[in-house]
């Protein structure tokens, strides 16, 4: 048997900074079943570090809570948490956290035969380390390029939330209104009150999505994706 490079080289490894292509990239992460995050952003491999709780791992509940309560009042979205997305032939990130619409009710998005991802979901969250993060550089312009049309970013440096909403083919940043809440377009009631969630104060954070899920915007929304 004639052992070709390319096939040695999908035997090998995944390592921060490997140049790859897609079709490599997926060969060699699915021969590390014990590897839980790996993504391919620009034709390059970046590895997850270690979670740290207070910086990474709390904050990711508490979004993944707040989408979650969304998901379980919209029918046709869905929340998937570090799903693998196929974006182009050289991005396959595995965002944090995303909200897609159903692709039988219009979204852009779909499900592959082999359980993935493929195209741009409408949202995605990131939790990034400070703003020299390639959330907020390399990874946000993938992102931008293939259509994702809100894009959240917690830093975890400054504790900030940063909510970029495309628009004209150019990510904009959302700003809150009077009362301190982040309210999405693409998502009627989906709404964030941004002091609540960099306090902690998690129930104030789901008391103020209620009163975004109560209005009329996200009746008209839910009426939409199910008729």
């Amino acid at each position: 048997m004639v052992t070709t490079i390319r096939d040695t080289q999908a035997t090998l490894p995944l390592e921060n900074g490997d140049r790859l292509t897609r079709d490599e990239f997926e060969q060699r992460y699915q021969k590390m079943p014990h590897l839980k995050k790996a993504e391919l952003i620009e034709g390059v491999v970046y590895l997850a570090s270690p979670v740290r709780i207070q910086k990474h791992a709390k904050p990711h509940s508490a979004l993944n809570t707040w989408l979650g309560v969304y998901w379980a009042l919209t029918p046709g979205v869905m929340v998937c948490d570090n799903a693998t997305v196929r974006l182009d032939a050289d991005n396959e990130p595995q965002p944090d956290i995303l909200l897609r619409i159903d692709e039988a009710r219009g979204g852009q998005s779909r499900i592959s035969q082999d359980d993935y991802i493929e195209g741009a979901p409408e949202l995605v969250v990131e939790i990034a380390g400070s703003s020299a993060s390639y959330d907020l550089h390399d990874k946000k312009r993938v992102y931008r390029r293939n259509g994702v049309q809100e894009y959240i970013v917690w830093q975890a440096s400054s504790r900030s939330i940063i909510w970029f909403s495309l628009q004209a083919g150019r990510y904009e940043v959302l700003a809150p209104d009077e009362a301190g809440v982040l309210q999405s377009i693409v998502f009627p009631g989906l709404w964030l009150d941004v002091d609540a969630f960099i306090s902690g104060d998690l129930a104030r954070v789901l008391e103020t999505l209620k009163q975004g899920i109560d209005q009329s915007s996200h009746q008209d929304f839910v009426k939409s994706l199910i008729e």
